[in-house]
């Protein structure tokens, strides 16, 4: 396919930058002395700075080091955004180890399956979670488990533990003392193809599978970062700082975020729970930053908080989005209130993060998912493989030195993944317009088909969040006799006087008849991932 998209391209965008080489390990070590002395982490009113932080990391790969740790094997870091973070995960890294991120909120069932499928040694775990670790601990491998207390280094960071150990559970102040002493961690040779991180997918379309990440990927993925948003980041006096409220253990945050910042000595505002609006709002409100990063469902509730105009946006320069689709309504209140367009990005846990984003300099939101990246190729293709007529529908397939190696241990599903010249199929419908913009309508198991005709969730939704009366809506296909398949449509009231015949009304100039949904249903709430993402795969279940 044509790179029409090139055409686009803001002026002082580099199409082919140059991706560095080097190791990962020497990344984090060049970085943190660069901007030793600046603060790296906020978080909770504690803030580390990145030497503080490197530091700190020494120690734990000291310490693992000790437990027999070597190259190639496996830590699990199952945490939410606090300090111990970046810390636990630099130090596993410097370890020569490949890091396992864990969603911290897991179920037995759930941790058990990603932790015994990527063969886990050692896990850094938040110690609210260790009861559930303890349940599933009968089918892991696991040796030893690093206790983080929601307390953990918000003190004196020559803190004495909080509290005694065991055998299997040893907590993160003893590591940190245990490994203070001795020489620093040997970096080890760059090799773009040794394995840095196993990142499972979220699971929302089947098993959850271990996405192989390698330095050459982490490199390259930061490489087009850097040359898609450096560009238009020397504007703000002073450093960066950006607002980290997606979880760290989601591809987004961790490479548009954490290890972006890394490589700029950006600060990161690292917001534990993000579902808690009330203490999120409070820190936007006392806190001064330069970048916000969010989903659909975390923008639209803090436009819905009654103290949302306490926060200043002045200093903001970007809003992003990822994950899911933002809608055009979410977009244009965003824009209302703060003055700032919302630059959606698209991409994979197996594209290590992004595989297209809008233009930083100033376009209005659009609704697409952007151009795609510098070094990055697409395809759109039908059913068969073949590519499509140039602005038509198919499968996005992407090619570039971001997607990753394969899926741990499943060599079956790295090849159904895989087309034979190398595109990795993404499963999800879109098309690239004249401008080079790509258009996300829906993915391919999302995708309702009503008596042969197409019919995407998204545009229901999009309608249904234009009533005034509604807050979240999510629809997804349920079985019809006569259809085949028919929308159902589940709705989270804004106002409680809203009925289902106003609602169904109010779609009635809006739909064709056959895109109307067929069932109505009013919810408290919708289920969604740990991101944000409304789980369309748990309400689709519910109406097998």
């Amino acid at each position: 396919m044509d790179a029409v998209w090139l055409k686009s391209y803001p002026p002082a965008v580099d199409p082919r930058p140059p991706v560095p080489t080097g190791s990962i390990p020497a990344l984090i070590r060049d970085c943190c002395n660069a901007f030793a002395p600046a603060e790296a982490y906020w978080s909770m009113g504690r803030s580390l700075t990145f030497g503080e932080t490197y530091a700190l990391a020494g120690h734990i790969a000291r310490w693992l080091g000790a437990q027999g740790v070597v190259a190639g094997d496996r830590i699990a870091i199952m945490l939410p955004n606090v300090l111990a973070f970046p810390v636990a995960t630099y130090g596993a890294l410097l370890a020569g180890a490949v890091v396992v991120n864990v969603n911290p909120l897991y179920t037995a069932r759930e941790l058990a399956h990603q932790l015994h499928d990527a063969g886990a040694r050692i896990a850094f775990v938040w110690e609210p979670a260790l009861p559930v670790v303890e349940a599933a601990r009968a089918a892991l491998a696991l040796e030893r488990v690093v206790a983080v207390a929601p307390r953990a280094l918000l003190g004196p960071l020559d803190a004495p533990p909080l509290r005694q150990g065991s055998p299997f559970v040893v907590p993160l102040e003893t590591v940190l003392a245990a490994g203070a002493d001795g020489v620093e961690p040997g970096i080890p040779e760059a090799d773009p193809a040794r394995p840095v991180m196993l990142q499972y997918t979220g699971g929302t379309t089947g098993v959850s599978k271990g996405a192989v990440l390698t330095e050459g990927n982490v490199r390259s993925a930061l490489a087009q970062q850097l040359a898609w948003t450096g560009p238009f980041m020397s504007a703000a006096a002073g450093q960066h700082r950006r607002v980290l409220a997606m979880p760290l253990y989601h591809i987004a945050a961790l490479m548009a975020g954490m290890y972006r910042a890394l490589v700029d000595g950006s600060s990161s505002l690292l917001i534990a729970d993000p579902r808690n609006l009330d203490d999120l709002v409070d820190t936007l409100a006392s806190q001064r930053f330069t970048m916000i990063g969010g989903v659909n469902t975390l923008y639209n509730a803090l436009l819905n908080h009654p103290r949302i105009g306490t926060v200043d946006f002045s200093h903001c320069l970007f809003s992003s989005a990822g994950a899911t689709a933002t809608q055009q309504v979410v977009a244009d209140r965003w824009q209302a209130l703060t003055g700032l367009s919302i630059v959606e990005g698209y991409g994979m846990t197996e594209t290590c993060c992004y595989i297209s984003q809008q233009a930083l300099d100033g376009r209005p939101f659009d609704g697409s998912v952007g151009l795609p990246l510098p070094l990055t190729e697409l395809s759109i293709r039908d059913l068969a493989g073949r590519e499509v007529a140039p602005g038509a529908s198919g499968e996005v397939c992407v090619r570039g030195p971001q997607v990753m190696a394969g899926y741990w241990n499943r060599p079956d599903e790295t090849a159904a993944a895989m087309t034979e010249d190398g595109f990795l199929r993404t499963g999800d419908i879109g098309s690239i317009g004249a401008n080079g913009c790509l258009r996300l309508s829906e993915r391919k198991k999302d995708m309702i088909l009503v008596s042969g005709f197409n019919v995407f969730p998204t545009e229901i939704e999009g309608v249904l969040l234009q009533h005034p009366k509604v807050l979240e809506a999510a629809v997804v296909a349920m079985p019809d006799e006569h259809s085949g398949e028919a929308p159902a449509a589940f709705v989270v009231r804004r106002d409680p006087s809203l009925t289902a015949e106003e609602l169904r009304a109010f779609m009635a100039g809006m739909l064709t008849a056959y895109k109307r949904p067929k069932r109505l249903e009013f919810r408290e709430t919708l289920p969604k991932s740990p991101v944000g993402k409304i789980l369309r795969r748990v309400l689709r279940e519910e109406t097998d």
